[in-house]
């Protein structure tokens, strides 16, 4: 118990991990005696022969509660700052949660008597409303998904594959990391940077020198495309950038193939132990999809439109190219060069004439901030009493429209080399009116720090982004549910987007964008023909966009499908992936699937292993709630009142299809995401 009340800090009502007095040497120990508290607990649930209330559930919520805010902590400082020991606790630890894990849904007593409270409730001898009886039957889904009905054998070797798949899933995510980091280009010859603003010099200057090396060094991002990609105009470095982006992973120290292929073929095991043909199926059932099938209906009939579009575009870059340089052929490394230059020349638009107008504080204040204070009445108010899990963090109490506390905002707003790519949000403590919680979040990404004396400038991508991550903070700041476990963003995987991508469509509210958009010298307002010509080029470049994550998506069902004709050598695997992609209709070489295999870090971490395309499964629900929006007057606190009401504050804690419903009416119609996305 000491350690437990040492782990967490006590700020007014909430309650959170004591960053600036953990260090490294705390997480094992915390790790250890959260998980002695949760299966104690739980094994006295299940030898109890007493009839069983609803205390159970209580008592099983609130055991989980410590485990839970210990793995979220750390994980979240691991993501943000890693280090060697924090590799190395990852590395341990993963295994052993996964071997806990399978002692609780593996756990006959505690399942039986979960079954008891059921019938219980059933008989109308117990008095359990809709979250509790959701509750009752998504614990005993999660039984029947784990082997709780497996022979002893069967379990025992299910027990064997969780912890390899927790190991090898950790071992990607240390290679994928550190294989980004060695990949970054270096030059020496200024010349080389020809095209790039001083903000992304001055950032290749310090990457350079943080490597201990002179001259300058791009780094990678996650992604296959390279954002410096759009402004270099040295073709040979751009071709360098785009090769050291799409060969990570396949050879050196950090080759991911082997890692990959054993942990697909576990997976497949896994599956078929559980009764499914493929992991994709066994992930599809878990979520709205449901069925594999589903799933392919979707991303069939949106990616043969999107490849449609992409070749169109293909031909005026072409067509651009030859003017400029008579006699080449288009090539991937040229597609975002030309496509700024398009954007540049149909819509006199281009990111250095948009930069000086988005500061990154300007963006957040008076951006996203504001526009969750006119949707939802909250406001902001900066506690640098809280500590972060870095030095660079930033911590929020946000407070709801009668002024009282809400929760907890912790912002890691900028990039750094032992960073995680991409941005994500965590959930630091979960909402739950049984444990009396509030929520704490945070938001992570990777924005370019600021220059001593100078704002840090966004990119338009970079501003939506914000916007994306801080609708999932939403979804957590703003639940009302009974039980932690299903607070927030505990929703199926193919569900969770949704709510983000919903807030992204207030980074394109011209009401909202002339709150945020002024210029960091003048102060002048951007001017309302630059707006008008944002929203009117939304959908420029809108082939290669959908294509290459319509792709992506493909790519990672295609694995996860493949079941007995998965590859056994690593010297296939990328002829896998050039057949699967064909077999698709998306095998397009100027636009590669946003991730590749050998770095598609979003199915080969935990996460979204065969569900991928929950992100256009969440953009139908997206697009017709945006349709909803527009239909009711847009930016007005009674739309964001029902919105919050009836979507964001359920979270998981009831059946999320069943909820949209009830909000929209009807279900989701896809009409309105292949119009957004100029597919129809």
């Amino acid at each position: 118990m000491e350690l437990k009340q040492r782990f967490f800090l006590a700020v007014d009502d909430y309650r959170l991990p004591d960053f600036a007095h953990l260090s490294d040497a705390d997480w094992m120990p915390a790790f250890t005696a959260a998980m002695e508290v949760e299966l104690t607990t739980l094994n006295q649930i299940g030898a109890d022969t007493t009839p069983p209330t609803l205390d159970m559930i209580r008592r099983w919520e609130l055991a989980h509660s410590y485990l839970d805010t210990v793995a979220s902590a750390f994980w979240t400082a691991k993501d943000a700052d890693t280090n060697d020991a924090r590799d190395q606790i990852d590395a341990q630890i993963t295994p052993v949660l996964a071997q806990h894990a399978d002692a609780i849904w593996m756990n006959r007593p505690l399942y039986d008597r979960l079954v008891a409270l059921q019938a219980r409730v059933d008989a109308n001898e117990l008095e359990a409303d809709e979250q509790d009886r959701w509750w009752i039957s998504e614990h005993l889904r999660s039984f029947r998904r784990s082997g709780i009905d497996l022979s002893e054998a069967d379990q025992a070797q299910l027990r064997h594959i969780n912890q390899s798949i927790a190991t090898l899933e950790t071992t990607y995510n240390i290679a994928v990391l550190k294989g980004r980091a060695a990949a970054a280009v270096h030059l020496s010859d200024a010349s080389q940077l020809a095209g790039l603003s001083p903000e992304q010099i001055a950032e290749a200057r310090r990457a350079a020198a943080a490597r201990g090396q002179d001259g300058w060094t791009i780094e990678l991002v996650n992604t296959t495309g390279q954002p410096v990609l759009a402004s270099l105009d040295d073709r040979e470095v751009r071709r360098q950038v785009f090769t050291a982006s799409v060969t990570r992973g396949q050879a050196g120290d950090w080759d991911t193939r082997a890692t990959i292929l054993e942990l697909l073929h576990l997976r497949h095991a896994k599956a078929r132990l559980l009764g499914f043909d493929t992991f994709a199926a066994y992930v599809a059932d878990d979520g709205c999809a449901k069925t594999t099938e589903a799933v392919m209906d979707v991303l069939t009939r949106a990616a043969t439109a999107a490849v449609a579009n992409a070749r169109r575009e293909a031909a005026r870059l072409q067509t651009q190219l030859d003017e400029l340089i008579p006699g080449a052929t288009l090539e991937a490394w040229d597609w975002a060069w030309l496509a700024e230059k398009t954007r540049k020349a149909n819509y006199d638009l281009d990111e250095s004439t948009l930069a000086p107008y988005l500061s990154f504080e300007a963006v957040l204040e008076h951006g996203v901030f504001a526009a969750a204070t006119q949707l939802y009445g909250l406001s902001f108010h900066r506690r640098d009493d809280v500590a972060g899990y870095t030095d660079q963090c930033r911590t929020y109490e946000v407070r709801d429209a009668d002024g009282s506390p809400l929760g907890l905002l912790v912002m890691d707003p900028y990039v750094r080399s032992t960073k995680q790519g991409g941005a994500w949000m965590t959930s630091l403590t979960e909402q739950g009116h049984l444990s009396e919680d509030r929520p704490v979040v945070t938001n992570n990404c990777n924005q370019t720090p600021p220059q001593p004396g100078e704002p840090s400038l966004m990119t338009w991508d970079e501003v939506t982004t914000l916007f994306h991550e801080f609708g999932h903070d939403l979804h957590g700041l703003l639940a009302d549910s009974r039980y932690p476990s299903l607070s927030g963003t505990n929703t199926p995987r193919d569900f969770v987007e949704f709510p983000s991508q919903v807030n992204e469509m207030w980074a394109w509210d011209p009401q909202i964008i002339r709150g945020f958009a002024h210029h960091v010298t003048t102060g002048e307002p951007m001017p309302q023909h630059l707006i008008d010509t944002i929203i009117t080029a939304r959908n420029a470049n809108e082939g290669f966009d959908s294509l290459e994550i319509f792709a992506a998506m493909l790519l990672d069902q295609a694995w996860h499908q493949a079941g007995e004709d998965l590859p056994t050598s690593v010297d296939d695997m990328n002829q896998f992936e050039t057949t699967a992609l064909a077999r698709y209709g998306v095998d397009f070489p100027l636009i590669p699937p946003r991730y590749r295999t050998c770095y598609f870090s979003h199915i080969w971490g935990p996460g979204y292993a065969a569900s991928y395309y929950g992100y256009l499964w969440a953009q139908v629900m997206d697009a017709d709630t945006v349709a909803w929006f527009e239909q009711n007057g847009g930016l007005t606190r009674a739309n964001g009142e029902k919105f919050r009401r009836e979507v964001l504050a359920l979270g998981g804690s009831v059946d999320v299809m069943e909820a949209y419903r009830h909000f929209r009416g009807a279900d989701p119609d896809p009409i309105h995401i292949f119009r957004r996305r100029g597919l129809i």
